[in-house]
């Protein structure tokens, strides 16, 4: 009897500490979104969140125009300088006529 409820505990505390990294992925995943996803600007901040975007660039001008013509379209910045478009699926898939990416 002693020998199940110490396998049974192991098994709870097993069970618990493969659930605490899914859970706190998932957390962080809807935290992101929120932040960072489709909608989650108002045209207002586009200008705060294109200068954050494009602040290491060389090309600041043509990166500043792009990325608050695609902000006010999207509603959304993806984080970070670069890369990191799969957070805003309207920044990321608007494409120009040559095929290339319109949003920094």
């Amino acid at each position: 009897m002693a020998k199940f409820l110490a396998l049974l505990l192991l098994a709870i505390v097993v069970i618990s500490v493969m659930q605490t990294p899914i859970m706190a992925s998932q957390e962080e995943f809807r935290l992101n979104k929120s932040k960072y996803g489709p909608g989650s600007l108002k045209g207002l901040q586009c200008p705060s969140q294109c200068s954050r975007r494009c602040g290491r660039t060389k090309y600041h001008k043509p990166c500043m125009f792009f990325c608050q013509k695609c902000c006010r379209k999207c509603l959304c910045v993806p984080p970070g300088y670069y890369g990191n478009k799969a957070v805003c699926p309207c920044y990321n898939n608007w494409k120009t006529k040559e095929g290339g990416p319109k949003c920094p």
